[in-house]
C-alpha cells in the first residue's frame, strides 16, 4: 500500500491498521505539499468537453459558500475510482425492518454491536471480514451469501443462504428459516459512479462498465481525460500509482499516445479476451489471475517506467487464496526476498507473563 517515492512505513505489521493507512496518507501529503494545490470541500458539478476551445469546461460547487463557479482545464483525471456508491439490493419487507440498515461503507466499529443480533449480508471480503469482527461482541451474527459453499468466517458466525424477505424484526432465508435482527449491514459492494460527466465526453458507463477506454484508463474518443482506479482484483495502490504516471508520460507531451484507430483496437481485443474469460458485464475491469501483472507491465513498458515488482502481485493472490481458506489469514507475516519471491511466517502467539 505504500507508493514508490513513499513506502509504507516497514515497522507495520503485514495486515496495517486503519490508523496505519491515515499515518501513511497524511505524510504523503505533507512531504508533497499537496494541501496548497487542492481545494477542499469542492463538488464537481459537470464536466463538459468544449470543442470551440479544446479544454474542459468544469462546473464546481463551493460548498462551504453554497457559490457555483467554472473552469477550465487541459486535462481531466477521474479518481473516484469504485467504492464511492454504494450497492443495496431490494428485499421484499425492507421499509418495515424496524431496526437498522446501513452498508459496509457506513461501517465503523465492531464493538457497537455489542449484545446486538445482526444479519451481514454478503460473502464478498467485505461480509468475511465484517461478520467475524462483529461475532466477538455481538449476541449472535448470520451472514447471509449466495456462494455454493461456505466460506471461512469462523465459529461464531452462522451462515445462512440468500434473503427471501424482510420482516418488521428480522429475516426469512430461502430456505425457510427465520431469524430475528437488530441491525443488518449490507456487504453488497460498490458501482462506478460518474453522474457529472456529460454525454459529450466520449464515454458511456453501462452494466457497471465505462468504455471505451485504452488499458482501462485513457478515454479513447477524448484522449486528455483519464480514469484512475477503475480495475479491481489489484495491488490498487500501487496500480494508482503507475496509472497516474502512465497518464502523465503523455499529458506532459514525453510521449504521444497511439492514434484513436490503434486504441480502439486494442480496447475491442481486450474486450473479446474477456468475454472468452467469462469477464464481462461487472466483472469488465477485473484483473483477474494472470491479467493483473501483465496489465501492470503493458502499462510500464508503453510509458516506459518502472512496472509494479511480480513479488507484489503474487503477495496479493496468496493472500486472496489465503482469506478463502482460513478465517486466521492475519496471522502470518509476508516478506519479500527478491523482485519474485516472498516468503510467508506465521506470527507466533503473544504470550502473557504472570
Amino acid at each position: 500500500m505504500g507508493y514508490p517515492d513513499y513506502p509504507i512505513d516497514e515497522q507495520a505489521s503485514t495486515f496495517v491498521t486503519i490508523s496505519d493507512v491515515i499515518k501513511q496518507l497524511e505524510g504523503y501529503v505533507d512531504k508533497f505539499q499537496l494541501k496548497k494545490v487542492i481545494q477542499f470541500e469542492r463538488e464537481v458539478v459537470r464536466v463538459t468537453r468544449n470543442f470551440s476551445t479544446d479544454r474542459w469546461d468544469v462546473l464546481v460547487k463551493d460548498v462551504a459558500a453554497n457559490r457555483y463557479a467554472m473552469h477550465q482545464f487541459d486535462f481531466v483525471l477521474v479518481c473516484n475510482g469504485h467504492y464511492s456508491s454504494r450497492i443495496i439490493p431490494s428485499f421484499p419487507g425492507q421499509n418495515i425492518f424496524r431496526g437498522q440498515q446501513l452498508h459496509s461503507k457506513d461501517f465503523r466499529r465492531e464493538e457497537n454491536y455489542r449484545d446486538q443480533r445482526v444479519l451481514v449480508v454478503g460473502g464478498g471480503h467485505s461480509g468475511m471480514d465484517i461478520a467475524p469482527a462483529i461475532a466477538l461482541h455481538a449476541d449472535k451474527v448470520v451472514l447471509s451469501h449466495r456462494c455454493n459453499d461456505p466460506v471461512h468466517t469462523g465459529d461464531r458466525v452462522v451462515q445462512k443462504p440468500e434473503v427471501l424477505h424482510l420482516t418488521q424484526t428480522g429475516a426469512e432465508f430461502v430456505d425457510g428459516t427465520r431469524e430475528e435482527f437488530d441491525t443488518i449491514i449490507y456487504c453488497t459492494g460498490y458501482r462506478y459512479s460518474t453522474p457529472f460527466l456529460s454525454v459529450d465526453c466520449g464515454v458511456s458507463l453501462e452494466d457497471n462498465t465505462i468504455s471505451p477506454l485504452y488499458y482501462h484508463c485513457i478515454n479513447i474518443n477524448q484522449p486528455t481525460m483519464a480514469f484512475i482506479g477503475l480495475p479491481f482484483n489489484a495491488c490498487l495502490m500501487l496500480m494508482m500509482d503507475l496509472q497516474a504516471r502512465f497518464c502523465l508520460k503523455f499529458f506532459t507531451g514525453q510521449k504521444q499516445l497511439p492514434g484513436k484507430q490503434q486504441m480502439l483496437e486494442w480496447w475491442q481485443k481486450d474486450q473479446q479476451e474477456r468475454k472468452e474469460r467469462g469477464l464481462s458485464g461487472k466483472l469488465s475491469h477485473m484483473l483477474a489471475g494472470d491479467l493483473q501483472q501483465r496489465y501492470y507491465d503493458d502499462i510500464a513498458r508503453i510509458a516506459e517506467i518502472e512496472t509494479i515488482k511480480p513479488v507484489l502481485a503474487k503477495m496479493h493472490a496468496d493472500c486472496i487464496n489465503s482469506k478463502k481458506e482460513d478465517v486466521n489469514f492475519r496471522n502470518f507475516e509476508y516478506r519479500i526476498v527478491d523482485d519474485e519471491h516472498f516468503i510467508k511466517v506465521p506470527i507466533p502467539p503473544t504470550t502473557t507473563m504472570s
